[in-house]
């Protein structure tokens, strides 16, 4: 581990930390010492390196976090993973939100969840690192939070990885095909052709785990099948990953429906977002109804997500934040309003 000499001054503090290996201070600095750069401009404080040797000044606080996050860096590349600009960053995040030294990125060092062509999926955030180890525990396992935290990305990457290892025989994906706006009718072609737009997302991050002709090959065969919600009545799934994104688009019979497909030595995956539901005004979402009657339930298992999981480009997370002041704002501004009509509740108990 490094070793680090505080200095305390009435305005600055200072650090010195040797990472001691060539290797893993560049590692560290990244290209062009672009995460060097980052830990500047988010945290505050100046960075110099001289060889092995970083050495940090500004505020107390700043400078003590950009150590931190420098250790966190170093045991990272020594377990011989390496750092990325979206490893800083998300490491910046963490900091941010004050996240316990504990569950800091340094504790995401577990192996990759998948490694192909030289890139490896890995959690990035604890709670990513929460939502695998449920995956690997426990057969149903909902992943709830805003688009970007990885949710179904991470759970493509186990049910490509279970098939590579056979412990399934076969990927199901489904998606609900609710019309957000638009008519199916009015799309060219028969009901497939009318629902494929709606599974271009999963089509689009299988490709990002497999060659596209592998891709292409197992759905051909069967081995990987990507369908609309409505195409899983009446069957059972043996064998199986089965993945339904998008799942706040579901009504609570469709949830039931699907969670009842479930056979043995099978794993089923539902990930959603409660706050982006696109279910005619007065349905409940049956992702919420689920998380009402089935937390706790033995076997099951509730990751959720939150906007410093985001793992997209960095302003994704900005774009989140703001979009929930605006919500707080709104409806701060109706209910101070004198004929502001009585709250109730937006999801009426299912019959």
């Amino acid at each position: 581990m490094p070793t680090a000499s505080p200095r305390d001054s009435a305005l600055v503090t200072t650090a010195r930390v040797d990472l001691r290996d060539n290797d893993v201070a560049l590692g560290v600095s990244g290209h062009h010492a672009e995460n060097l750069k980052a830990i500047e401009r988010r945290l505050g404080v100046r960075v110099g390196q001289r060889g092995t040797e970083l050495h940090l000044s500004g505020p107390a606080d700043a400078v003590a976090s950009a150590v931190r996050l420098v250790e966190q860096l170093e045991t990272i590349l020594r377990a011989g993973q390496p750092v990325l600009r979206e490893d800083v960053e998300q490491g910046l995040k963490m900091l941010g939100r004050g996240t316990a030294p504990e569950h800091g990125l340094d504790t995401l060092v577990l192996g990759p969840v998948l490694s192909r062509a030289g890139r490896n999926v890995a959690p990035k955030s604890p709670a990513q690192k929460r939502y695998v180890d449920a995956i690997r525990r426990d057969d149903i396992v909902f992943g709830i939070g805003p688009a970007g935290t990885g949710k179904t990305y991470l759970a493509m990457a186990m049910a490509v990885a279970a098939l590579q290892a056979r412990t399934v025989k076969r990927i199901v994906l489904a998606r609900p095909a609710v019309e957000a706006g638009e008519k199916l009718g009015f799309l060219p072609g028969d009901l497939a052709e009318k629902v494929n737009p709606y599974l271009r997302p999963l089509y689009d991050a299988l490709h990002d785990m497999m060659d596209v002709g592998r891709a292409a090959q197992l759905v051909e065969q069967g081995t990987v099948e990507v369908a609309p919600l409505a195409f899983m009545r009446g069957r059972t799934l043996n064998d199986a990953f089965v993945i339904l994104d998008e799942a706040q688009n579901t009504t609570v019979e469709q949830m039931k429906m699907f969670l009842t497909r479930l056979g043995f030595h099978s794993k089923a995956v539902v990930t959603g977002d409660v706050t982006q539901v696109d279910l005619p005004q007065g349905r409940m979402s049956g992702l919420s109804h689920a998380r009402r009657i089935l937390e706790g339930v033995e076997g099951i298992s509730f990751c959720t997500f939150s906007e410093v999981d985001v793992v997209r480009h960095p302003l994704v997370q900005e774009v989140i934040r703001a979009y929930e002041r605006a919500d707080v704002e709104t409806k701060a501004a109706e209910a101070a309003r004198p004929d502001a009509p009585p709250p109730r509740d937006p999801e009426p108990e299912a019959s």
